[in-house]
């Protein structure tokens, strides 16, 4: 007799649901202050609003271009220019995808094939383990120690072989907070080149550096032309998460790919919404002066209440989250200590383990995100330093 066949497929039995979003489903359960989902608690600029708004009353409506809508990739390419010094071509170097989530999962698939592998540094944006999962790569992990998350280059070194297909960076980091230098961007692109890998630079957060720093994509070093695929997107630069409007900018040969297996996953991200973004992309200078100049302030708010709480930390050099020290809380270990966090003082984090694979490391650790309104900080501050006291009584 014919045995029934297996109702599931072992790659989604590889990997569980989203700490992240499971650690949203409990801030809303217990009435807590989300600073565990990286998304902004403020409006988006009404000029983007208004324009989404003129995008759909215009009946912008129907598909959009499959790659993007021409005025965006346009638009984009216009701003790669000013703040990269790049010159990109719209019609063949560009792809507006839903998100750079898919724009994770769709440059892997459009790269790898049975036996690749694929370099990723740990602790890792939760996604970029599942992404190799579902499109067959094998990954090798590097591990980016604490207290400063700093990457090892020769241990990166290490990690390369005559299997490497791509190497998955997030500069500015999620979570750690780190940003690479010009040298450790030169020597990790030195390192694709001698071992022809290419580079899938997640550069969502490109805007959001602190203390002067100024943004280094691979798109931009010399000889990296057909190596690096760069993704980034509008979600946080303009505080619209939920819009799902991400990019990818990569060689022609790279582009065409990517567009084939984009056309067949979502065909296209959300016409009225990519119309809208030209609004976006074509903001003055001084908006992404500003941008990072408010969060920095916010850095520095959330890192003196860290301070206050007794809970150590090395300090974001870009994005929006902050990776803490929790083992003067006493919690057996990271889950834990999120749990009561969430449950007791009000206030989700997300547990340090959850970046790593099978949960093995990050136990002692907690990132919190800063993206949210000062009262919304302000509250969340007083909270953790109250927790914070009641576990030293303890």
């Amino acid at each position: 007799m014919r045995q029934p066949l297996d109702r599931f497929s072992e790659r989604a039995g590889r990997f569980r649901e989203s700490v992240i979003r499971g650690m949203s489903i409990e801030a809303a359960k217990y009435g807590a202050l989300n600073l565990a989902q990286g998304f902004p608690d403020f409006p988006a600029p009404d000029a983007l609003k208004q324009a989404a708004c003129d995008a759909i009353m215009a009946d912008v409506n129907q598909y959009a271009i499959t790659w993007g809508d021409k005025a965006l990739r346009a638009a984009i390419a216009s701003k790669y220019d000013w703040h990269q010094g790049i010159q990109v071509d719209p019609e063949t170097q560009l792809t507006v995808v839903c998100g750079a989530t898919e724009a994770m999962i769709v440059a892997l698939t459009a790269i790898i094939n049975p036996g690749d592998e694929v370099i990723i540094t740990q602790p890792f944006y939760e996604n970029y383990w599942p992404d190799c999962v579902l499109t067959g790569a094998t990954p090798r992990f590097v591990c980016v120690k604490p207290p400063l998350w700093r990457l090892d280059l020769n241990e990166l070194e290490s990690a390369f072989n005559e299997k490497t297909k791509a190497l998955i960076l997030c500069n500015p980091s999620n979570p750690t907070g780190t940003v690479l230098t010009s040298d450790e961007i030169q020597a990790v692109a030195d390192l694709c080149k001698r071992h022809n890998t290419i580079v899938i630079m997640d550069e969502i957060y490109e805007h959001i550096l602190y203390d002067g720093r100024k943004h280094i994509s691979m798109a931009a070093v010399d000889g990296m032309d057909e190596l690096a695929i760069v993704i980034s997107g509008m979600s946080k630069t303009y505080a619209v998460t939920g819009w799902r409007i991400g990019t990818i900018l990569a060689s022609p040969e790279l582009t065409k790919r990517m567009r084939q297996v984009h056309d067949f996953v979502t065909i296209g991200a959300a016409a009225p919404l990519q119309r809208a973004g030209v609004v976006a992309y074509h903001f003055d200078q001084d908006y992404y002066t500003r941008l990072a100049e408010g969060y920095q302030r916010r850095r520095d708010f959330f890192c003196d209440a860290l301070k206050q709480a007794g809970l150590p930390f090395n300090q974001p050099e870009g994005a929006y989250y902050v990776m803490a020290d929790i083992s003067s809380f006493g919690f057996a270990n990271d889950r834990e200590a999120a749990l009561s966090l969430v449950r007791d003082a009000k206030v989700a984090g997300v547990p340090g383990s959850s970046f790593y694979l099978n949960q093995t490391g990050g136990d002692h650790w907690i990132r919190f995100c800063f993206c949210k309104r000062e009262e919304t900080l302000t509250a969340a501050a007083q909270k953790l330093i109250e927790f914070a006291g009641t576990r030293a009584a303890i």
